[in-house]
């Protein structure tokens, strides 16, 4: 059963007020991806978030839903975890974490919430039909049996094209997210698009069409470097987005004057400085090698490489 408590939950005034770790450089990444999909015809679906802490990306993916599409949360919230390595991890980055918090975030910018399913992410195949999401963001446990299963339910639940991301793939105290993310490449066919200091972007179809807009995005932007690896044989897009510059964030239901102040705001991670500076740390089928890109792409990296 549920534990929360009865004390009230207080609204956010903006986007800044609500807890996690959702940088700069990703939210630009999510809006580009997200925007892009409109403007392809053929990529409908559902959209899915696996683990979601207080809710501050699943209010950004949100304001994205299409009319007739569905939005879908797995996270278990204030619910026991279902062993005792989970459990420790809960009680070690998400000891705040709740049902009514979430809610309470996610109704200050939505007039509805999303379909939310309190429960260990392993049952989210039996909830969901095979082929039914665009896009989906992979931010539930950081141990590697857990993230294998969210990848392999991600791989029957993606349709064609959809867009995958992963969070925390590369932080040093997450080893079981890389080790899960870089084994879908080498054993499940998953081909990465690009990577930023705490997401990587991944899909089962073809990549090169997005990989390709998206270099002609970022080539004359000044706030997001880049540059172009190859990687078990395919190009791979590296993004440093120290200096980037969010997207307009999304915004409150009520005016600001309207929403009841409390005590003092929690400072937000985003706060506290990039991945890598002085900021808290994130809480966070048949083998096939994907086939080698154009090498043209490589060639529009020449000379950033760093």
């Amino acid at each position: 059963m549920s534990q929360t408590t009865s004390a009230p939950v207080a609204s956010p005034a903006g986007f800044s007020d609500v807890k996690g770790w959702f940088w700069p450089a990703d939210q630009l990444l999510f809006d580009w991806f997200l925007k892009r999909q409109d403007r392809v015809p053929e990529q409908n679906g559902d959209l899915l978030e696996l683990g979601a802490y207080l809710g501050k990306s699943a209010i950004f993916i949100g304001g994205y839903l299409r009319p007739g599409e569905k939005f879908t949360v797995c996270d278990l919230f204030d619910s026991p975890a279902p062993d005792d390595p989970n459990s420790a991890e809960m009680g070690r980055s998400y000891s705040t974490l709740t049902r009514r918090g979430f809610e309470a975030n996610y109704l200050a910018f939505h007039e509805q919430l999303p379909t939310v399913v309190q429960a260990p992410t392993s049952v989210i195949g039996s909830r969901l039909d095979a082929g039914s999401c665009r896009f989906i963001h992979i931010d539930a446990s950081h141990l590697y049996e857990h993230v294998h299963g969210d990848i392999v339910a991600a791989r029957e639940l993606a349709a064609p094209d959809a867009i995958v991301a992963f969070d925390d793939f590369r932080a040093e105290h997450c080893p079981g997210v890389a080790a899960a993310v870089w084994g879908a490449v080498a054993t499940m066919e998953l081909k990465l698009i690009c990577i930023t200091g705490t997401k990587a972007y991944g899909t089962w179809g073809d990549p090169e069409p997005a990989r390709a807009e998206l270099l002609d995005w970022l080539a004359p932007r000044t706030d997001l470097w880049h540059g172009v690896e190859e990687v078990a044989g395919a190009p791979l897009i590296r993004i440093d987005g120290k200096k980037a510059k969010a997207p307009t964030p999304p915004q409150p239901l009520r005016p600001v004057s309207e929403t009841p102040k409390t005590a003092e705001s929690p400072r937000t991670p985003e706060a506290a400085g990039e991945p890598g500076t002085s900021g808290p740390a994130a809480p966070g089928p048949a083998a096939s090698v994907p086939a080698a890109a154009p090498r043209g792409l490589l060639a529009r990296a020449l000379g950033r490489r760093r």
